[in-house]
């Protein structure tokens, strides 16, 4: 199996000397050292606009028929791949000026592939990585994942950063240090610039990962119709029940509880906070009769899928139910649809009836 391994690398490499490969990274359990493959198929590497390390599908144009074919993928997950080594160097290798870990899978990538290069996953290649529960050694003051992050942005995303500025406003006026080596091999290289990157590499990402989110379909303050009371969450983790409160803004308040603003996005799924600055925790439901919780946002639907129906009802698709409230209890569930219930019936704050129609049509 290990010289399967090897032949897979070696053989993409011989074929072409400025191709990176990478291997599929499977999951080690560092309590007891079990062997589990990576979770879902195989997907291509990518980015959010925080600069969080994404897994997208791979799209139906590149889909091959066969699954173990080797595929491009835009960003890799880690240090784990297989280079020809003078090509490595010619690149510069890794920037020196990142410190400890972190941005160097963005920086590697971006180099590759804007300066003449190509990336791609081997699905017959596997390693397997222990992923650890805390990080065993101490960061030195003064060093940060930010300033590598800052650092990748300046010297290879050019207007694109200004996103990343954008989503992570603390990075605008964070030092990166002295880029000037950097910025003169990009230019000795020839590299293409990242909106070449995002054209014919990343092409896809931004169906996932908007650098600009699109409108939201409904956000604020989601109150009952029958009682009157706003959904309510106090602990924005995964497994955190949604509850009924009275509303903050009727207590006279001036400020929101930001548990009481949710936003209802572009991705069809109710998230906490407002639309320019959600959380990452999403409403999901499993079944007719479950409560409603947080779980962290996958993007994929699913039991994050929701509706807002003209009868005012927040309509699951998956279990095929509707949001249903107890003001005694002030539990958040979910029940069988009753149109006439006036516990189902819920309003939003604000609402653009433009995406909400887009988002119904051809559901009702």
């Amino acid at each position: 199996m290990i010289e399967h391994v090897h032949l897979c690398f070696l053989d993409r490499i011989a074929q072409n000397w400025k191709t990176i490969v990478c291997p599929m990274i499977d999951v080690i359990d560092h309590d007891h050292f079990g062997y589990d493959t990576q979770a879902g198929d195989a997907m291509r590497g990518a980015f959010d606009w925080e600069m969080y390390y994404k897994r997208i599908p791979i799209p139906t144009e590149m889909k091959k028929n066969d699954p173990t074919e080797p595929f491009e993928s835009p960003v890799m997950a880690g240090g784990l791949f297989a280079v020809d080594r003078k090509w490595f160097w010619e690149l510069g290798g890794y920037d020196t000026g990142l410190e400890i870990w972190g941005g160097e899978q963005y920086e590697i990538s971006f180099k590759v592939w804007m300066c003449g290069g190509r990336m791609e996953d081997i699905p017959c290649s596997r390693v397997g990585h222990i992923y650890r529960k805390y990080v065993p050694y101490k960061i030195p003051g003064g060093i940060s994942l930010a300033k590598n992050l800052k650092r990748v942005a300046e010297v290879w995303m050019d207007e694109y950063a200004e996103y990343v500025y954008q989503h992570r406003p603390e990075y605008r006026h964070l030092s990166a240090g002295d880029m000037t080596a950097q910025k003169e091999l990009r230019s000795r290289l020839s590299c293409k610039n990242f909106r070449w990157f995002m054209s014919e590499v990343a092409w896809d990402l931004p169906r996932h990962y908007p650098p600009i989110e699109p409108p939201a379909a409904a956000w604020g303050e989601i109150r009952n119709v029958g009682s009157g009371m706003c959904m309510e969450i106090k602990h924005f983790v995964s497994g955190s029940p949604i509850r009924l409160e009275s509303c903050v803004k009727s207590r006279g308040e001036v400020s929101w509880s930001h548990g009481q603003v949710l936003t209802f996005g572009w991705r069809e799924d109710i998230r906490v906070g407002e639309p320019n600055h959600t959380r990452k925790v999403c409403f999901d439901a499993v079944s007719h009769n479950s409560p409603v919780t947080l779980y962290d946002c996958h993007g994929m639907k699913g039991n994050q899928l929701w509706r807002y129906r003209k009868d005012k009802s927040l309509y699951h698709p998956v279990s095929n139910s509707c949001i249903d409230s107890s003001t005694s209890e002030r539990r958040v569930f979910m029940n069988m649809c009753d149109p006439s219930s006036l516990s189902q019936q819920w309003l939003f704050e604000r609402t653009n009836a433009t995406v909400l129609e887009h988002f119904n049509r051809g559901t009702e």
